[in-house]
Order: C-alpha cells, then sequence, then structure tokens
C-alpha cells in the first residue's frame, strides 16, 4: 500500500475512469488535466460503480500504481469537485469507505483549569 502522508499532495480526478488503464495511460491523464505527475503527488481515480479506487504517485524512480477493489460495498463519498480540498486523513477514510462528514475532529478542546 503507498502510504498517504500530510506532506503528500492528492490530487482527485472527480469523473470516473476506465479502470483497464494502466501506468502510462493514467500518467498522460495526469499530465492533460491534473499536473505534473512527476512531483511526488498522490493521484486518486475511482471506476465507475464505485467498487474501486486506484492510486498513482511517483517516487523519484518510477511510479507505482495501486489498486483497491472493495470486497463488499462501494465507496459511500468521492469529491463532487476539482475545488474540494482532501487531505490525507479524509483520504483514508475515503479508502475505507467511510463519511468524512461523519469524521470526529482531529483535536478536542481542553477545559480551561481556571
Amino acid at each position: 500500500m503507498i502510504q498517504i502522508t500530510t506532506q503528500h499532495h492528492l490530487h482527485i480526478r472527480v469523473e470516473p475512469i476506465d479502470f483497464r488503464k494502466g501506468i502510462d495511460a493514467l500518467v498522460g491523464l495526469c499530465r492533460q488535466s491534473m499536473g505534473s505527475p512527476y512531483n511526488g503527488a498522490v493521484f486518486a481515480f475511482r471506476n465507475k460503480s464505485g467498487v474501486a479506487v486506484k492510486l498513482l504517485v511517483y517516487d523519484g524512480t518510477g511510479f507505482w500504481l495501486c489498486t483497491k477493489r472493495f470486497s463488499q460495498g462501494k465507496l459511500r463519498y468521492w469529491p463532487k469537485s476539482c475545488s474540494e480540498r482532501v487531505c490525507a486523513t479524509t483520504m483514508a477514510v475515503i479508502l475505507n469507505q467511510g463519511e468524512p462528514a461523519a469524521m470526529s475532529p482531529a483535536w478536542h478542546s481542553l477545559p480551561s483549569s481556571a
């Protein structure tokens, strides 16, 4: 599995893709509409039925292509526009078939000690 950290930039293709596409076709797709695939960013793609996700990332020496096909169910959430910002934590929730809107905040305020 590709580890997505807070240092990674995430680019998510909103429209589904043909999952027969391999590394070369996805690199071309990134160049056309999503930015340079050589900058270490993670590019995420989904299939039409929402039962699989592909992640593409360049590590400095080559491309990694990771596919996750859900054994049950399908994606509950996928961004609807390119303007939606997705962080590493949100992407982890998406990849586990979760709903980002139901996420707990990453921090909690402490009661004052006064």
